[in-house]
């Protein structure tokens, strides 16, 4: 009978207790923890920005929003980061947009050969325009995130080699170069006549150095940090191969559960950094460059008329990457547009 009465007494406690009213939290008062990942180190110039954006986002929200930012892969990297973020482990990341194009064909747009030898101007006149705006659209839709403003820097892509000097496209002929995967990367360096290869990143010192690969696709700043000048990096031609940018995104359901204030104020806040941000990088890809040359490594740069030439020579194999990286060609068409006015 004791026994009874208490499972009873329990039960009618519980019953009272959910009928008690809850405190209210209004919108003004509730607290919103974001997480933000990236991986790049706490010294790299995408990690003080987006940490100068998290500081200033804390402080302009009144700390309604509690920014929990970490930098050097301490929650992911930024080949997981995307399904972190689908399932909602992470509020907010800024991986490279290299991860991307598997998830959204359309962000392989950058890629094509239209863009090779551009300079960073003329990227933005179609990545922060109305083209621009279609892709960042595609990647919401695909993702399930927020894009909230504008891409930051990394800088451009170049080629760069061990015994031998290339001072012309031609010089291109035949050399096997590193690249780190990509259908478009493939197709225009073969249209040069290179031998591109797929080979990860710690695997490439002993690939130099066994001749497995003469040269490397990558950033000026890339190489400064590995210091491949040791790994037998003696040349440079600085081509600006493509254009590469992180993408800010953030996690849909989160962005939903904030109130429209904080998500005006988010997007403000990124803007502001956006541009600081990019000066940024610029400069350190040319610190990078300064301490190349210290270090032994010529660079040669082709003139606009060679990079023109040889941008034509590419494209006549454009539309077969268009096809098979699944590119909207719209948004091709859009983007000649955009880079024929002037």
């Amino acid at each position: 009978m004791i026994n009874r009465l208490s499972l009873q007494a329990r039960g009618l406690l519980l019953a009272l207790l959910v009928l008690l009213p809850t405190p209210f939290v209004s919108a003004e008062d509730r607290v919103y923890v974001m997480r933000v990942s990236t991986e790049n180190t706490a010294e790299h110039v995408q990690t003080q920005a987006i940490e100068a954006f998290a500081q200033r986002l804390e402080a302009a929200s009144g700390g309604r929003i509690d920014v929990q930012f970490h930098h050097s892969a301490q929650l992911f990297r930024d080949r997981d980061v995307i399904a972190a973020l689908a399932s909602g482990k992470v509020e907010m990341a800024v991986p490279g947009m290299w991860q991307l194009d598997r998830y959204v064909p359309d962000v392989g747009l950058y890629m094509l050969p239209l863009f090779y030898g551009r300079s960073a101007q003329e990227h933005y006149r179609v990545r922060d325009g109305a083209t621009g705006q279609a892709v960042n659209h595609q990647i919401e839709v695909n993702l399930g995130v927020i894009v909230p403003g504008r891409w930051l820097d990394l800088g451009h892509a170049n080629l760069y080699f061990t015994d031998r000097a290339v001072t012309r496209h031609e010089d291109l002929s035949g050399l096997r170069i590193r690249i780190p995967g990509g259908a478009a990367n493939r197709g225009r360096l073969q249209a040069f006549g290179a031998d591109p290869v797929v080979i990860a990143w710690p695997d490439l010192p002993d690939a130099l150095a066994r001749g497995q690969a003469l040269g490397v696709l990558t950033t000026h700043e890339t190489v400064r940090s590995a210091e491949l000048w040791r790994n037998g990096i003696r040349y440079g031609f600085e081509d600006m191969e493509y254009f590469a940018q992180y993408v800010p995104m953030i996690n849909q359901q989160f962005w939903q559960r904030l109130p429209f204030d904080l998500r005006q104020q988010l997007r403000m806040n990124w803007e502001q950094i956006v541009d600081m941000q990019r000066q940024a990088a610029s400069q350190a890809q040319e610190q990078a460059r300064r301490e190349l040359l210290a270090n032994g490594v010529r660079l040669i740069a082709p003139a606009p008329e060679a990079l023109a030439h040889w941008r034509a020579v590419a494209r006549e194999h454009e539309s077969i990457l268009v096809e098979q990286m699944g590119i909207e060609p719209t948004l091709l068409r859009q983007a000649e547009q955009v880079l024929a006015a002037e």
